[in-house]
């Protein structure tokens, strides 16, 4: 039994890219895809995709590197865990990396980037950091 699959997926997205791997496959869920969406929307990855069927639908990410194959994502941490929540209000979210990284909160409007939490006027839970 896996505790905090979202710490699974960061983790699996990290050993990728040390690899310099093109995809990293993992479980589904509707918060991990929401996770790759703020990641595609912010240009942090490729693309994504959901395949297979239920109950055991897979996600799998495209990664994305630069020009001279260095890694776009540097930085990849977990902040709230189960263990310890953390949320922080509108004005609380600071920027990350000097505005180059994001964070990613879950809002009552769902998945969201730091700039679209400013931009809608609400906070969350920050789920992780991105440089």
């Amino acid at each position: 039994m896996m505790t905090d699959p979202v710490a699974d997926m960061l983790t699996r997205i990290r050993n990728a890219l040390a690899i310099r791997r093109e995809t990293v496959e993992m479980p589904s869920s509707v918060l991990k895809v929401d996770i790759a969406r703020v990641l595609r929307e912010e240009g942090f990855i490729e693309d994504y995709q959901v395949a297979g069927e239920l109950p055991r639908k897979l996600l799998k990410i495209y990664l994305k590197y630069g020009p001279l194959d260095e890694k776009v994502i540097n930085r990849l941490e977990r902040v709230s865990k189960p263990g310890r929540r953390i949320y922080r209000s509108v004005n609380e979210l600071g920027y990350v990396g000097n505005g180059l990284g994001i964070w990613i909160v879950s809002t009552n409007r769902g998945v969201l980037s730091d700039r679209e939490c400013r931009r809608d006027n609400v906070g969350g839970e920050v789920i992780c950091l991105v440089v």
